[in-house]
């Protein structure tokens, strides 16, 4: 039905995809796994007319084609479901279904009971048994998530791309999914399965195909494979050296003595993570690792104060808190470096100010000379060496490297009990995830308790001491004071 053939495709000179060649057939469900940067996202921003200056050609029902935007990919029958859903949660089912097509009266007025009728018959063909007039944003994310489907169907959809569709869904609500995606394949439709939950790939798929370094390295039928088999295509088995930094073991060090700065206890919030209880000792580094949508994000989130808890306990060196904003966060001597630079960070600002944004209180002026910003920043730039030194140049003009670098200044001046690290090393180049390696391992020196949440086993397992691993929502295995390498991450996930 679609084929792709020496597909080949670069951002500012740097390979996503090197000669891939891809077969999806008429009423099959194909999976696409490996790691993130491999290119499986690339390839599918190509079949859905996103990104149309590459190399290769692409075929559709036997005919050349080339999309120029996503319309024509819709009009072409295909449609995409986005991990970050797309549908109005302001608005009814019904209204998301035919969102763009509503259908009218003779007299130009939009036909609300036909809408409502259609919707039910459309939902009900796919075994979706939902009130068309409910609010979507009353749903669980599962059912919007079938919602979002139907709609995408309803454009005419004959090639269905899913993004990470089951990263926040619970057990039930996942076979709910499946259900619905069986009767899609059943009745001809195909459907591209992209995720990183290795179990639920082999669950519903027919075919997979393994993407490693911007390649197409391997496709085969789910019933003739394993988890194990996914893991060893998906970091390249035979490869020396990149076969090393994924089982060579890590040895952890035993739980420290020192107190408990952070203590959580059954802490749980709605459609992000639930029964997570933790413990961060002074000078430990505890990892949080999941694949994206398990949930450790919005937990440090959650311990920040960002997205306050529904439940659970949280303490501060033994001190009971309950956080409803980060300023009261930051009283009880917890920080964040969020994942986004961008949200903590004012580009067009000199290095000075970023630095010192949030210590302003403790230089002791209500009107602060920027001389003694300066100073203060001089001091961590030198510390932190970051490049270039100077201070007065605006932030946006460093690199992504050295502006985490910044971000981690601020909270050097006057240090926190506790620091969650976001995805600390995202995007980074090798020199400047090493120097934020050294950074955080003096903090950890200083007695201060990380945090470090990551996507990335190489940050986890680089920096971590204990590492705790999520899947949808729950802790479901420790390593703590014994070997672990990459792949074992990868299979505990």
């Amino acid at each position: 039905m679609l084929q792709l053939n020496h597909i080949s495709k670069s951002f500012g000179g740097v390979a996503a995809l090197r000669d891939v060649s891809f077969a999806l057939t008429r009423g099959e469900i194909h999976g696409l796994v490996g790691e993130n940067g491999a290119g499986k996202s690339t390839l599918m921003k190509i079949i859905a007319g996103v990104h149309h200056d590459y190399q290769g050609t692409l075929t559709l029902d036997g005919t050349l084609r080339s999309f120029a935007s996503t319309r024509d990919a819709r009009a072409a029958g295909i449609g995409m479901v986005h991990q970050e859903l797309s549908s109005i949660r302001a608005l009814t089912v019904a209204e998301n279904v035919y969102l763009g097509a509503q259908p009218v009266t003779r007299f130009g007025a939009i036909d609300w009971r036909a809408m409502q009728r259609g919707a039910r018959e459309h939902l009900a063909r796919l075994g979706i048994d939902v009130d068309p007039r409910a609010k979507l944003g009353a749903l669980s994310l599962g059912l919007q998530q079938l919602v979002e489907v139907a709609r995408v169907l309803f454009s005419g959809a004959r090639i269905i791309i899913l993004d990470e569709p089951t990263s926040a869904l619970s057990p039930p609500e996942v076979e709910r999914l499946f259900a619905v995606l069986r009767r899609l394949r059943d009745a001809d439709h195909s459907l591209i399965f992209i995720s990183h939950f290795l179990d639920d790939v082999l669950a519903i798929c027919d075919r997979v195909t393994v993407f490693r370094n911007s390649r197409a390295v391997a496709t085969a039928r789910a019933t003739d494979i394993s988890k194990a088999w996914l893991i060893e295509n998906m970091i390249g088995a035979g490869h020396d050296a990149l076969e090393e930094s994924y089982t060579e073991d890590r040895q952890l060090p035993p739980v420290p003595r020192t107190p408990v700065v952070l203590k959580a206890s059954s802490l749980g919030l709605a459609g992000a993570f639930r029964d997570v209880s933790l413990t961060v000792h002074a000078g430990e580094v505890l990892g949080v690792y999941g694949f994206m949508g398990s949930g450790q994000l919005e937990l440090v989130h959650s311990l920040v104060g960002k997205l306050p808890a529904d439940s659970g306990q949280l303490a501060v060196d033994g001190r009971p808190v309950r956080l409803r904003s980060t300023t009261q966060a930051r009283r009880a001597g917890i920080a964040l470096v969020p994942e986004s630079r961008r949200s903590m960070l004012f580009g067009e600002e000199p290095v000075f100010k970023n630095v010192t944004i949030s210590m302003l209180r403790s230089i002791g002026a209500l009107l602060v000379h920027p001389a003694a910003e300066r100073a203060i920043a001089e001091r961590q730039a030198e510390q932190l060496a970051i490049r270039p030194p100077d201070v007065n140049l605006p932030l946006r003009t460093l690199s992504g490297g050295n502006q985490q670098k910044v971000a981690l200044a601020r909270w050097l001046t006057r240090l926190p009990r506790v620091l969650l690290l976001s995805e600390p090393t995202r995007g980074m180049d090798v020199g400047a995830k090493d120097d934020v390696t050294k950074i955080v391992r003096g903090l950890r020196q200083q007695g201060i308790g990380i945090v470090v949440a990551s996507t990335e086993p190489e940050t986890v397992l680089s920096l971590a001491d204990r590492i705790m691993v999520m899947r949808k929502g729950s802790v479901v295995h420790e390593f703590a004071a014994e070997a672990v390498s990459k792949d074992r991450l990868l299979a505990a996930a």
